[in-house]
């Protein structure tokens, strides 16, 4: 079941930033900084965690990073498992190349929750068609635009004026005129600036 109750508490539960309310994150008013302990009346006093709680609050960290059900995360680890390669690797590339998280990437939403919206409302399209599935995997070459219908709307707007000062990730491309980008290679673990450890989600998965 999808949680949906205040997203703050899923960065205060994990200790770091999950980038989960836009703006706000990147603000004094983010509440990790301000309360940088879990949420609830035992958050301050919580003991050293055991090797399989670090595996699972590891992997509970990817989980709600990029929002994806449990189920979704065991099929992806379930996949990359089965690939030639470092699986931790393979699992994070695959969570990467999700076409809500693209979105994001460019900018074009302000936060992860908010491009998913954006695609499940149709606005975005990938070479020329429409695509309103948030897991939908992205390829090298792809173009990825916003709709020209949605071109005006205002929230497309503001956030691709506030993503003109961050940097882009390396194996994207984006055009903030025409409102389009590309994907210009497959991500490699460096360019992929998460707080996870992603052995611990494999260990925690191959128990």
């Amino acid at each position: 079941m999808r949680y949906t109750g205040p997203v703050c508490r899923l960065c205060r539960r994990e200790g770091v930033k999950l980038y989960l309310k836009g703006d706000k994150c990147y603000t004094d008013k983010c509440p990790v900084q301000r309360r940088a302990y879990p949420p609830g009346q035992h958050g301050q006093s919580r003991k050293k965690l055991s090797e399989y709680g670090l595996q699972l609050r590891m992997k509970q960290r990817l989980r709600r990073i990029y929002g994806v059900s449990e189920r979704q995360l065991e099929n992806y680890y379930d996949a990359a498992a089965r690939k030639r390669g470092i699986t931790g690797e393979i699992l994070l590339q695959t969570l990467e190349m999700r076409l809500d998280n693209v979105v994001y990437r460019f900018g074009l939403g302000a936060s992860r929750p908010q491009a998913r919206q954006l695609v499940m409302h149709g606005h975005v399209t990938v070479n020329g068609k429409k695509v309103d599935i948030p897991s939908y995997q992205v390829r090298v070459g792809d173009v990825i635009a916003i709709r020209e219908s949605s071109r005006n709307l205002d929230v497309i707007k503001v956030n691709a004026e506030a993503a003109s000062g961050r940097a882009l990730p390396e194996w994207l491309e984006f055009d903030a005129e025409k409102l389009e980008g590309s994907i210009k290679a497959v991500p490699a673990r460096e360019q992929i600036d998460i707080p996870v450890e992603e052995h611990l989600v494999v260990e925690y998965y191959s128990r």
